[in-house]
């Protein structure tokens, strides 16, 4: 019902990006921590796999022990897909037995794209090839661009219902979450939301309480400020 990236950016940032004939995808597939690894988990999605997932990551457990271990637990492990990333990049899959085909996975250099009763393999092939070849854009751009193209190549078989992007940096809290739980067109509506994220959102949130700055800027001048000079860098980017 469902394709995904899991994916760790040259920064060090770690996403997920999801999108699926299912209603409010974001609310149980995808699960990231900043320095400790992200995952999806889908086709008859198991919650519990992120946070056991995330922690287990979080000791130092390798992720194809990790992915073993959750499966090995399951009872329901054949009808289950899960796929996930650590901080260093290494990575690890399952596409249970039971999956609606089309279903599979492919790993690449610091990504993996997984997914499950879609129009055949060719969705999560050129979803993987755009992903791979875009190393130049910033990393939202870069997972949304490949999810449009896997959208175009065929998609999720059933249709179109819901997405969902969530990206860590260097924080406890994401910095950046952006669900679209009910659209015609989610992915569009997904790439619209992350440019209208780029207009105060996401240089408010660089303003907020951080590891290396805890109490963050609290004076609205100086953030104001900020948030003009962040505008001002994504238009004149050579300044």
């Amino acid at each position: 019902m469902t394709w995904s990236i899991v994916a760790r950016d040259a920064s060090g940032a770690l996403g997920v990006i999801v999108a699926s004939r299912f209603f409010a995808v974001g609310a149980l597939c995808p699960h990231a921590h900043s320095g400790i690894g992200a995952l999806s988990t889908q086709a008859l999605v198991n919650p519990l796999y992120g946070p056991r997932g995330l922690a287990w990551l979080a000791q130092g457990i390798a992720p194809a022990e990790v992915v073993r271990s959750l499966i090995l637990a399951d009872a329901g492990r054949e009808h289950r897909q899960v796929h996930l990333i650590d901080a260093e990049g290494k990575i690890a899959a399952h596409t249970g037995a039971e999956c609606i085909d089309w279903c599979g996975h492919v790993i690449g250099e610091g990504f993996s794209v997984a997914g499950n009763m879609l129009s055949g393999p060719q969705v999560i092939e050129r979803t993987a090839e755009v992903y791979d070849a875009a190393r130049e854009r910033p990393f939202a751009e870069r997972m949304i661009a490949a999810m449009q193209a896997g959208e175009a190549a065929g998609g999720d078989k059933r249709g179109k219902q819901a997405a969902a992007l969530l990206i860590c940096t260097t924080e406890a809290y994401p910095a950046l979450d952006l669900r679209v739980d009910d659209h015609a067109d989610p992915l569009a509506e997904l790439d619209r939301l992350y440019v209208k994220s780029l207009e105060r959102f996401q240089p408010f949130v660089a303003c907020l309480p951080g590891r290396d700055r805890p109490a963050g800027i609290t004076d609205r001048a100086t953030i104001e400020a900020e948030i003009q000079r962040f505008q001002a860098e994504r238009v004149h980017p050579e300044r």
